[in-house]
Parts: structure tokens; C-alpha cells; sequence
């Protein structure tokens, strides 16, 4: 394999995928499990399917989220963070229960980060540090990707391959 010029990008599921998907500027909720990460998109499965056998119905509410759709949210005060973070690289999404095929943020996702740390995933409700206090809380949101980690998958310098597990990535 040939190395890469100075200023390439290795290929990746967000070069490859997000970046041509017709909806890379949508502003609509996304909720396509196929616009998730290969192995982030399994592991999401696995925890909706754990939750399922322990009673608990799960919906994936939103997968890929475009910039033009975080601002909007933004605007609507839908959020306090006015620039996407790791949903716009197919790394994150936001899993709520299900209560007959309706979205539900009612009560505790504590389970959820249990079954996050159990499959390899970083939660919203810890940023995978539970012994820390953590001014931002998303209880719904699940990520492969430290938080940490964040500041080089943004600059394009680093993407996850499917060995990455963030836990060890934590020190």
C-alpha cells in the first residue's frame, strides 16, 4: 500500500459514506442505522437487542446529524451546543425508549449507560468517567469516541478502525 501525500485523508465510513450520502446536509432528523459506523452500528444493535430481552423497547432516534441541522436545533434551543460533535461522523446517536412507536426521554437511561460501557460505547450520561462531575449531561447519547478523541476525529486527523475500544482510550 502506498503511503498517503501530505494533507490526504485515509479512507474512512465518513469519507467514503456520510460525505456522499444525500442527506449529509440535511436538516431533518436522521435516523438511518446504516448512516452509523459499521462496528458503531453493530454495537448499537447489540444494546438495543440486550435491552429488548430485559424488557426494556429502545428506538434509534437519531444517527447522522449534519452541522445545518445542529444550528437549527441550536436556534430552537433544542441544545445547548451550537456546533455537531461526533453524530456528524457516523461515531453517535441517541437511543430513547420506545413506548408503543413513540420516542420517549421520560425517566432514567441509566441502564442505557450501563449497556453502553458493555459494548465498548461512551455514554452521555458519564462521557465514560463516572467519577467526575460533568457540566453537560445527554442521557440518550451513546458515541465510539472519547471525548478526549474529539478534537482530532474533528480536524479529519484521526477516525476509529474496529479495534478501537475507548475505555482504553480514557488514560
Amino acid at each position: 500500500m502506498c503511503p498517503l501525500a501530505m494533507g490526504e485523508v485515509m479512507p474512512n465510513f465518513y469519507t467514503e459514506t456520510i460525505q456522499r450520502h444525500p442527506k449529509f446536509n440535511s436538516v431533518e432528523r436522521v435516523s438511518d442505522i446504516n448512516l452509523l459506523e459499521p462496528k458503531m452500528r453493530d454495537l448499537v444493535q447489540q444494546i438495543v437487542a440486550d435491552a429488548a430481552a430485559a424488557g426494556q423497547q429502545l428506538m434509534v432516534f437519531e444517527t447522522y446529524r449534519s452541522p445545518a441541522r445542529q444550528e437549527e436545533l441550536f436556534r430552537r434551543k433544542a441544545t445547548k451546543l451550537r456546533k455537531v460533535g461526533v453524530h456528524h461522523y457516523g461515531l453517535a446517536c441517541d437511543i430513547v425508549k420506545d413506548i408503543a412507536g413513540d420516542p420517549s426521554w421520560k425517566g432514567s437511561f441509566d441502564f442505557l449507560g450501563r449497556l453502553a460501557k458493555r459494548h465498548g460505547l461512551i455514554w452521555g450520561g458519564d462521557w465514560g468517567e463516572p467519577d467526575k462531575p460533568h457540566k453537560f449531561v445527554d442521557s440518550v447519547h451513546v458515541q465510539r469516541c472519547t471525548v478526549a478523541r474529539q478534537g482530532r476525529l474533528f480536524r479529519g486527523t484521526w477516525y476509529p478502525d474496529d479495534d478501537y475500544d475507548p475505555y482504553e482510550d480514557l488514560d
